[in-house]
């Protein structure tokens, strides 16, 4: 995707603002997953404000009717407010502040971490703000890559590391089919969770009802004495 295709990164090649730092491959995530909230009213919270460039591409790319909210742990990002964006101060790895925080915001339709990336920072990130996000709602977590990083926490198939965390997620998404009942069974996450998206250094998780699927066939059997189940045609 060029910049004629998707106006993130059109935003980004022009910039007419402050300092803007992601990974060029980024503005195709972004815009795929993103591109249904534009002008809509949503909140918007990216953790991590950096130089605040970003929070201006928010602000651009979703206009005038989104709530753009930075959250920062230096409190020199409070000078990088302006109207329609806020800066909140906190840190993301105490889960005492991500409650106020949730209690603060009320419904956030999308969530962006790229905040410290330490293994810690993000998994309480998301098990502290899922609950928070609305229920058609995406998280994007950046700099996933740091899950291979021995000094941010990680480290390769490291069980405490992001990565092996969301694989974990993986299998809960699909609860709905467990039949070992006494490892997982379909919790909160299977029945909020629509899907996950892996990307380069990113992992999206995009919200929606998701109850119990069910199996559907139509059309004729080709082949006389056939049977089906939900998984495919066994021959008798």
């Amino acid at each position: 995707m060029d910049a004629t295709d998707n106006p993130l990164l059109a935003y980004f090649n022009a910039n007419p603002g402050r300092l803007i730092d992601k990974w060029e491959h980024y503005f195709d995530a972004y815009h795929r997953h993103l591109a249904r909230f534009r002008g809509r009213p949503v909140t918007l919270v990216e953790i991590g404000v950096f130089h605040g460039g970003s929070l201006q591409m928010w602000k651009h790319y979703f206009g005038d009717q989104a709530r753009i909210v930075g959250v920062d742990i230096n409190p020199r990002a409070l000078q990088l407010a302006e109207p329609g964006i806020e800066i909140l101060i906190g840190d993301q790895a105490d889960p005492a502040f991500l409650q106020q925080l949730a209690a603060k915001l009320g419904r956030i339709d999308i969530l962006i971490d790229d905040g410290g990336h330490t293994m810690a920072q993000q998994i309480r990130t998301l098990q502290g703000l899922y609950p928070a996000v609305a229920d058609d709602g995406v998280v994007l977590v950046e700099d996933v890559h740091t899950s291979y990083w021995q000094d941010y926490g990680g480290g390769f198939r490291n069980p405490y590391s992001f990565i092996e965390f969301s694989k974990q997620l993986v299998d809960q998404l699909n609860g709905w089919h467990s039949r070992d009942t006494h490892s997982f069974v379909p919790n909160e996450f299977t029945q909020r969770t629509r899907s996950i998206h892996y990307y380069d250094s990113i992992v999206v998780f995009e919200k929606g009802a998701h109850p119990r699927p069910r199996p559907c066939q139509s059309g004729t059997p080709s082949f006389e004495g056939d049977t089906f189940t939900s998984l495919g045609p066994t021959t008798r």
